[in-house]
């Protein structure tokens, strides 16, 4: 059961990807005012519309190479990667619950976490690509987050104190990072973004444990664009989520004992 489970959250995982790598560029039109790309999904170049068999995620882009079938336009590697790595975080995410032994709270928590998880996701698909976090998206991430947190405290896994207490080291220090640079170290959504996944850590100890990762995963990655170029700009969005997600495994398999 549980081994079906995690196939289905892979599969599920997927498709969201392509959702909302396909979502974000939706909204970044919108915001511009520009024409829209419609319901149905196209080709950027040559305005081809995919049909069912060019829109399965992950097997389409394979079989297709990466390229339109209509102008032979190349799709991108965002796409794939979108679609991948959010296949493999909702299977990651799909083994905080056993579901063989679930209950009620176990399901609200799983379902929580999932909503939580896919609007993280978005903005990290969005910040990468553009450099801005969309006020409304943040918005519904803390929506999100408060409803995984109160559920948490009911369960008796946090408490408010150490909630609110995680969510000042984490979103503070990048707050004091934006203040201090002017917006030139980090942007003004990224602050907004730690203290909310800082609140649904709930535990000080894990909102340190995220900023670490998310800083020595930004530094390794973008250390050799930073190197040919001072002035490029570093997105701490998807690295502040990849923090998350490597954070919420490390308390889901008790790896560090606090």
């Amino acid at each position: 059961m549980q081994v079906v489970f995690l196939i289905m959250m892979f599969v599920v995982g997927a498709c969201i990807g392509s959702f909302l790598c396909c979502g974000a560029r939706r909204t970044r039109e919108k915001e511009l005012g520009r024409k829209k790309l419609g319901s149905r999904s196209v080709c950027l170049k040559c305005g081809h519309r995919l049909s069912w068999c060019e829109n399965i995620p992950i097997l389409s882009w394979i079989m297709l190479r990466g390229k339109c079938r209509r102008c032979k336009a190349r799709i991108g590697y965002l796409e794939i990667f979108s679609e991948v790595a959010t296949a493999i975080i909702m299977t990651l995410i799909a083994t905080t619950i056993d579901t063989t032994n679930a209950g009620l709270i176990d399901w609200l928590l799983f379902g929580s976490l999932f909503l939580l998880t896919s609007a993280l996701v978005f903005l990290a698909l969005y910040d990468g690509m553009y450099g801005e976090l969309p006020v409304g998206v943040l918005g519904v991430a803390a929506a999100f987050a408060l409803l995984y947190s109160i559920i948490r405290i009911i369960n008796g896994e946090i408490d408010v104190v150490g909630a609110i207490i995680s969510m000042i080291i984490l979103g503070g220090l990048y707050l004091v990072l934006f203040s201090g640079s002017r917006g030139k170290w980090v942007g003004d959504g990224d602050w907004i973004l730690a203290g909310i996944i800082g609140f649904a850590l709930g535990q000080p100890f894990y909102a340190l444990l995220t900023l670490f990762i998310s800083n020595f995963s930004a530094c390794i990655i973008m250390w050799p664009y930073v190197r040919k170029s001072k002035n490029h700009k570093i997105y701490f969005g998807p690295f502040l989520v990849f923090g998350f997600i490597v954070s919420l495994m490390v308390i889901n398999y008790d790896i560090i004992n606090i």
